[in-house]
């Protein structure tokens, strides 16, 4: 790396991969699902976890059910012998009978939207108290937060409805204990969700896939005039709903307080940022509507050097320098050292584990004793704020498998694995990026930037 010189030059695009059908998880995989949370449970002493989720922060309760309760509340009992209570709003009821585990129903009509009927169903203590909730002796609350406050005690920080903890602490005597237990799904070191078997990261596969050709197609629309509605019609694919708020931005962003697409047309000359996100995985990109450094603003005429660059860099020491057994401190130090947060103004998690959520927690912060396990799916995600310059952007999603993983992924997924290994070549004889043995790309873009959108075949490479 350190005698490799960058350069923006003409390359090929990368390849992408239409037509990849869905994979769904199988019934094997939510069995291990199961059986994971309940040696959690077991090793932290926990008799109930109670779940929650809604349209947002559905996640955890997914994981098992294998829905989302869409508009309304919902909540998963679910006991250390692994028999689950379902409770659920008005318009969810009918799901309780597609759950990928077996779970008895409860209605809640609390859970509904409002002026709905209401006089069907329990209230949550009458549930609560049905089910035994009062006999346990260690009941986990799962909204979707840890709360990794240094030096402090988060285990009494909810972040579920209040009305939910009140009819928990209600139910509950003094002697049991309540903790908030979110740490049994997302801690990275431990949690159930953070690593993936081959069904999984085959399933997750799909949402990075399309997102890269969403915006492979958003990047090749770009052109003066066109609407910024129009890119974030190209961001958006095959009806799947987006982990993220679609970001197709030119010049001045947040204007009227707007996060969306507007009627604002492309200009030469304009900043551009475009971001679009699926289960599994996101592709961002943030540059100049440009062809070339002549077209940049004259106080920018040096952003190619002052911030493009360098973020390459840092991306590509990312792809090599991240591996099975290293600690999340040891890769924050790398790119503390080729990309200072000081000089370049980054200050969120220099990689982030990513599944049905766009962020679900990070092993990547300073100090960190978490190590990278086989199996993490990551979005390479380090965002630059320099004083007076437009950012950079190209965030994408990689897994980390060991030899066995990736051996039962060539066996089990063999279309999955040649997509693969197309885009370890695309890397390693296009951007000339050497990437880990262990480093799985999901994504068809990985590492692929034009900083200068009007410049269609050029990107930034090694030479």
């Amino acid at each position: 790396m350190e005698n490799k010189q960058i350069y923006l030059k003409t390359v090929p695009a990368p390849p992408v991969f239409p037509e990849v059908a869905p994979t769904y998880l199988t019934d094997q995989t939510m069995a291990e699902r199961k059986e994971k949370l309940q040696q959690r449970m077991k090793e932290e002493g926990f008799d109930t976890l109670i779940i929650y989720a809604d349209k947002e922060h559905g996640s955890n309760f997914e994981y098992l059910t294998g829905f989302i309760p869409r508009f309304e509340e919902a909540l998963l009992v679910f006991e250390a012998d692994g028999s689950c209570t379902g409770i659920l709003g008005n318009e969810n009821l009918k799901m309780a009978a597609f759950s990928r585990i077996p779970l008895t129903l409860k209605h809640c009509p609390l859970f509904s939207l409002p002026n709905q009927p209401m006089e069907q169903g329990q209230m949550l203590e009458d549930i609560f108290s049905e089910i035994g909730l009062a006999k346990k002796r260690k009941v986990g609350l799962i909204g979707w937060k840890m709360f990794t406050i240094s030096n402090q005690s988060t285990k009494q920080l909810f972040d579920l409805p209040a009305f939910i903890v009140e009819a928990v602490k209600t139910t509950l005597p003094e002697s049991t204990l309540l903790e908030n237990a979110a740490a049994l799904f997302i801690q990275s070191s431990r949690g159930v969700r953070t690593t993936n078997n081959a069904n999984e990261i085959a399933h997750y596969e799909y949402g990075a896939n399309l997102a890269s050709r969403c915006m492979l197609r958003a990047l090749d629309a770009v052109v003066p005039g066109i609407k910024e509605a129009e890119l974030g019609e190209l961001l958006s694919a095959e009806g799947q709903y987006q982990s993220v708020v679609t970001i197709a931005a030119t010049a001045q962003r947040f204007e009227h307080a707007n996060l969306y697409p507007t009627y604002k047309k492309v200009r030469v000359g304009d900043p551009l940022s475009m971001t679009t996100g699926f289960k599994g995985g996101l592709s961002s990109r943030t540059g100049f509507v440009v062809a070339s450094e002549d077209e940049l603003p004259s106080e920018q005429k040096d952003y190619l050097d002052r911030v493009a660059k360098p973020y390459f860099k840092a991306a590509a020491v990312w792809l090599e320098k991240i591996c099975i057994g290293l600690t999340g401190a040891e890769l924050y130090q790398e790119i503390e050292q080729v990309f200072p947060k000081e000089q370049y103004g980054w200050h969120l998690n220099p990689g982030h584990l990513v599944a049905d959520e766009e962020w679900m927690s990070s092993p990547v912060y300073e100090h960190s004793s978490e190590k990278i396990t086989s199996g993490m799916i990551f979005q390479l995600d380090i965002i630059p704020s320099v004083s007076g310059y437009t950012g950079v952007s190209a965030e994408e999603c990689v897994a980390v498998a060991d030899e066995n993983l990736q051996q039962t992924i060539k066996i089990s997924y063999p279309e999955l694995w040649e997509r693969i290994s197309a885009r370890r070549k695309y890397l390693e004889e296009v951007l000339h990026i050497t990437l880990n043995q262990a480093v799985l790309p999901l994504s068809n873009t990985v590492a692929y930037l034009r900083p200068f959108y009007l410049a269609k075949d050029q990107a930034l490479c090694f030479e």
